[in-house]
């Protein structure tokens, strides 16, 4: 019985996490959609944004899916998008010639910065709101 109740504990767990998740993730499309992008755009941009190099280098595409959570093919399809509205540039890695590396413009790089602080009040606000529900 203690450890039916145990394992109950953990799905409990499991499914606020994901309830979390699914609620800031659809606050954050709906603050973000009158500036164009999607939680997922951001995201990119904003990992692009934090680990850009002086050079203007960035990140390979297996590098940030790894970081964003998405499907390399999802990925490949927003990252077009974004190519599209000229925040980002795709090219050749010049460590691998294989590889696609993906770069912030500075179009892309202005709208991650203007966008940054209603992006972060959305996470304080349902992640505050999350750990005093917890609490």
């Amino acid at each position: 019985m203690a450890a039916k109740k145990a394992e109950q504990v953990l799905v409990d767990q499991w499914r606020g996490i994901l309830a979390v998740h699914a609620r800031t993730l659809c606050e954050l499309d709906r603050e973000l959609h009158p500036h164009g992008l999607g939680a997922s755009d951001f995201e990119v941009l904003d990992v692009l944004a934090e680990g850009a190099a002086p050079d203007g280098g960035g990140y390979r595409v297996q590098e940030i899916a790894d970081r964003v959570h998405l499907s390399q093919s999802a990925l490949s399809r927003l990252i077009g998008r974004l190519e599209k509205d000229g925040l980002v540039t795709r090219g050749m890695c010049p460590e691998d010639r294989r590889g696609v590396q993906v770069c912030l413009t500075p179009k892309g790089r202005d709208l991650r910065d203007e966008v940054l602080p209603v992006q972060r009040a959305v996470l304080t606000r349902m992640l505050a709101d999350d750990a005093a529900e917890c609490g």
